[in-house]
């Protein structure tokens, strides 16, 4: 009769303690630096000295938002989001103009409506639903769809940014 060896496998992960922390709404320490992020973008956006990374920042809110409406939670917000898009197409032919990116008082109104149903949006559900709708608008961002909001400049040197 073979000698057995009985080894002790020790699990890495709880499966009970991962499972509960994929269904709970997302904890409050990464909401509040998520919460300022989008914030000091916004305040940016308000005194006219925004730049190319809160752009982004209110892009990808606006994005995110649109893609869970769509998906039902919070179908009301769709039309903000629309009035968002516009204002940052609108700030990027300013910012192309100028030098300077800012927004009206239409498309802050718009921004900080965006903002609230956002923040909403993220509170009602659960984290691995927040982070499905993150990963489906980062995939439609690489994959350039038309249905997310890019913009595309020409750099001095003839290189592509997206903003």
């Amino acid at each position: 009769m073979r000698k057995r060896k009985y080894r002790k496998i020790y699990q890495l992960v709880n499966p009970l303690t991962y499972a509960m922390t994929g269904a709970a709404v997302t904890d409050e320490a990464t909401l509040d630096k998520l919460r300022h992020r989008e914030l000091a973008a916004i305040e940016a956006f308000r005194i006219g000295r925004a730049e190319i990374e809160d752009w982004r920042t209110i892009g990808d809110v606006s994005n995110l938002t649109e893609s869970m409406a769509r998906a039902g939670i919070g179908p009301e917000a769709l039309d903000a989001v629309v009035k968002v898009h516009e204002a940052l197409l609108d700030a990027h032919e300013r910012y192309r103009r100028t030098g300077k990116m800012g927004t009206t008082a239409q498309g802050l109104t718009a921004m900080r409506d965006v903002y609230e149903y956002h923040d909403l949006q993220r509170q009602s559900v659960a984290r691995s639903v927040y982070e499905r709708h993150i990963a489906a608008v980062r995939n439609k961002i690489n994959s350039k769809s038309p249905d997310v909001l890019i913009v595309n400049r020409k750099e001095k040197d003839g290189s592509e940014e997206s903003v």
